[in-house]
């Protein structure tokens, strides 16, 4: 070859590969472009999705307002006995709540699910108070769960007998009584009196046969009676009313109990000329514990996400326990698991692939919603570790960390405001929500709160406490105190039995 073609050769080789050069340039530059586009399209679908969440859960102080007067509204209807009120506002017969003054020797029975709890507790009046206590917890067998009332109440009562006979010297029961115990049935009941009740359903996982319609403390009775059992069951309480006696046990000024935890419920002392549907006599304290139930509130004003809306129709009871569905720990987890399945569906937030583990409904637990929550640390680390074990996403970048927390925070938010709106009017139905008229002081008002939800979530019973006051104002709000009433039911339900004694009348 010629030394003119080899130099024509070697300009055509540099020609080809500075255009290769150049189209590598624009390809890789084209590439970005279109990750960045993609990247930014990502972004956009995401604040769409967050930006719907946002206003689908805005609970607005004035919405809390008109939800807590279609509240009291059903209470009232509830109250007057109309079969199609939400609130079913049930009569507890509990008309004496504890004083101080209670004395002696008594046992409670608390019954709510696959485990149940026996306790005693010695009362020494008003100077004593609660002289010493001793509980046991004892777990059901899943074949008694859905086995015969008979083998239920005997495995129950054979373990209260056990109980019994290690009752020590630091309790004394005097001589001739019998012992007494108050019974926390934790199970819809039509209540017929302070001792008595008639099962409505059974939920919780228990399908005892040839229960529904009996009476749970004849029940009870009859297994003790086999069992050698010499014990008598005076007080019949819902686990709410059981945490109501025990805070008024602990504060004379506690009006109302609520309990926020895997479940949710409220009950508040009523005078008693202020329920139309009560026929007996008007109890000698003028009042009467309600049950209100309020787990089954449901109304047009709630804000219904398409993430509640989907919750409730999938779930085993459509269309009930809406209010319940809303703000209890059995459902804040899953509400945040919908939300982030859609942002990975809709805006690819865990990545291409959508994490198989996402799909699996209530594998997100509202206390790993809470560990989320909470997780204050500079990258989240926490809330990574967290997705990694649920979700199966092992690495997270911190937006996507960042979104799920503000996604807990919106969902915990939302619970904890429309709460605080039930709570709001319990305060309003007994006139405790604003300052007197006559301009006297107004009393110093107490809600009891039990369950874990408001014990352990930080944030959510931080934001319960601070919506009330919000909607209470500033004058108001300064005589009503929240106070935690940490595992009130057992010893309310003894409690209860102590100041329904037998033998109330002879001391």
């Amino acid at each position: 070859m010629g030394k003119t073609a080899a130099v024509g050769t070697a300009v055509a080789v540099c020609a080809a590969v500075g255009v290769a050069v150049v189209l590598a340039r624009r390809r890789s530059r084209r590439e970005a472009e279109l990750l960045e586009s993609a990247v930014a399209d990502r972004k956009r679908r995401a604040a769409a999705v967050i930006e719907e969440v946002e206003r689908s859960l805005a609970t607005p102080t004035a919405l809390l307002r008109s939800i807590a007067d279609a509240m009291v509204t059903e209470m009232e209807r509830g109250l007057r006995g109309d079969i199609h009120a939400q609130l079913k506002m049930l009569i507890s017969y509990v008309d004496n709540l504890p004083t101080g003054d209670e004395h002696g020797l008594f046992y409670a029975l608390d019954l709510g699910g696959t485990n149940f709890r026996v306790l005693r507790v010695q009362l020494g009046g008003r100077e004593k108070r609660v002289v010493k206590q001793q509980y046991e917890e004892v777990s059901i067998p899943p074949h008694l769960m859905v086995g015969t009332s008979m083998e239920l109440f005997d495995f129950i009562a054979a373990a209260l007998a056990k109980f019994v006979d290690t009752e020590g010297e630091d309790f004394h029961l005097p001589e001739g009584r019998q012992r007494e115990l108050g019974f926390t049935f934790s199970f819809p009941v039509n209540q017929t009196s302070i001792s008595s009740g008639t099962l409505i359903k059974w939920t919780k996982g228990f399908s005892v046969n040839g229960m529904v319609g009996e009476d749970v403390v004849s029940e009870l009775s009859k297994a003790m009676e086999r069992q050698g059992l010499d014990m008598k069951v005076t007080a019949l309480v819902n686990d709410t009313v059981g945490t109501l006696a025990g805070g008024r046990y602990m504060d004379n000024d506690v009006v109302a109990a609520v309990i926020l935890g895997t479940g949710t419920n409220a009950a508040y002392v009523e005078h008693a000329n202020a329920i139309p549907k009560w026929t007996g006599l008007l109890p000698k304290s003028g009042n009467m514990v309600i049950n209100t139930e309020w787990g089954s509130f449901k109304s047009e004003k709630l804000p219904l996400s398409e993430y509640d809306k989907a919750m409730d129709f999938e779930s085993l009871n459509p269309g009930e326990q809406i209010y319940e569905k809303l703000i209890s720990g059995m459902y804040l987890g899953e509400i945040v698991r919908r939300i982030l399945l859609k942002l990975a569906h809709d805006a690819s937030l865990f990545g291409d692939v959508v994490p198989s583990k996402l799909e699996q409904p209530f594998v997100l637990r509202t206390p790993d919603m809470s560990a989320m929550h909470h997780d204050s640390s500079h990258d989240l680390k926490i809330l990574g570790a967290k997705l990694k074990d649920i979700v199966g996403v092992a690495d997270t970048s911190l937006e996507v960390r960042y979104i799920t927390r503000h996604i807990c925070d919106l969902v915990a938010e939302r619970g904890a405001r429309l709460a605080a709106a039930g709570i709001y009017s319990i305060l309003k139905k007994v006139g405790r929500d604003k300052l007197p008229i006559n301009g006297s002081k107004m009393p110093r008002t107490v809600i009891a709160l039990d369950g874990g939800l408001y014990e352990h979530y930080k944030k959510f019973s931080s934001c319960v406490e601070a919506t009330l006051t919000d909607l209470l104002g500033e004058e108001a709000s300064s005589s009503v105190v929240a106070k935690l009433a940490n595992d009130g039911s057992g010893i309310g339900a003894a409690l209860l039995a102590a100041s329904h004694s037998q033998y109330a009348e002879v001391d």
